[in-house]
């Protein structure tokens, strides 16, 4: 076995992904890096081999099952161990259920929730003779704040906050820590790719109405994000699970716009 501890992060190929992979090789950690595009995974490898660390590329669609056992199978088989599973991979369409096809659906809850429930099975079997290991499964808080604009995405976050209590009680016993980070605005691809059903592009605007109901008043960096998920996983946080932790900059308890705010309390409220 591998001495050094061995951390699987899905959707690494860009943004909060590959900022975690970093963070956790900084921390000492080998990675196995595991998205569809090949060409960025390798990029994020050789940087990461700068760091010091170990990592395999594991390159394909966490839509098929038989792929991410694969992935999970070749990982104990050249490092012998998991320690950290991050459940990142995300996918979905923008549209509203009237518009939502049978197969959009099913690929966003695949991706979403049935590919985080296998992965977090497949690596918890390797952490339970161990006693100890943490899944971390990034949800959004969308989860209970729904847009009404992408029914598939919502209903897998949510799933995947029940799905965190399901595994917390059942895998706390061997001393493995379940934790779903449900997650705000965040500066990633996934943030800008807004567009109406004209074809207008609208995240700048909804980028704007972002920003008025958060009260930091800005989006996170994904290296912001990276340091949260690395140390949750860390002893720092070694009595936490079962618990859905918003990391929003205070989004989900915001009732009211800071330009509504700004209105009745300039003094309070002053220009940013």
């Amino acid at each position: 076995m591998n001495s050094r501890p061995l951390v699987v992060v899905t959707g690494a190929s860009q943004g909060i992904g590959a900022e975690t992979a970093q963070e956790f090789a900084r921390r000492g950690y080998d990675c196995v890096l595991i998205a569809r595009n090949q060409a960025r995974l390798q990029s994020l490898a050789d940087e990461i081999e700068k760091l010091g660390a170990q990592s395999i590329v594991c390159s394909g669609d966490l839509s098929d099952l038989v792929f991410a056992r694969s992935a999970i199978d070749r990982t104990l088989h050249q490092f012998g161990r998991i320690d950290v599973l991050v459940n990142n991979a995300a996918w979905r369409k923008i549209g509203t259920m009237r518009t939502m096809e049978p197969d959009e659906w099913d690929k966003t809850l695949r991706i979403c929730l049935t590919a985080p429930a296998f992965l977090a099975k497949w690596c918890a079997a390797a952490m339970e003779p161990e006693r100890r290991g943490v899944i971390l499964n990034i949800s959004s808080i969308q989860s209970q704040l729904a847009p009404g604009i992408c029914p598939a995405y919502v209903a897998a976050k949510g799933g995947l906050d029940s799905l965190t209590y399901e595994l917390a009680a059942l895998y706390g016993p061997v001393g493995v820590r379940v934790l779903s980070l449900n997650l705000g605005a965040i500066d990633t691809e996934m943030s800008a790719d807004y567009v109406s059903s004209d074809g207008e592009d609208v995240s700048h605007a909804i980028r704007r109405y972002a920003e008025e109901m958060i009260p930091l008043r800005r989006f996170a960096q994904a290296g912001e994000i990276a340091r949260s998920i690395a140390m949750l996983a860390s002893d720092d946080a070694s009595y936490m699970s079962g618990a859905c932790i918003g990391i929003d900059g205070g989004w989900r308890h915001q009732a009211t716009p800071y330009s509504l705010k700004q209105r009745q309390f300039p003094q309070d409220f002053p220009p940013s």
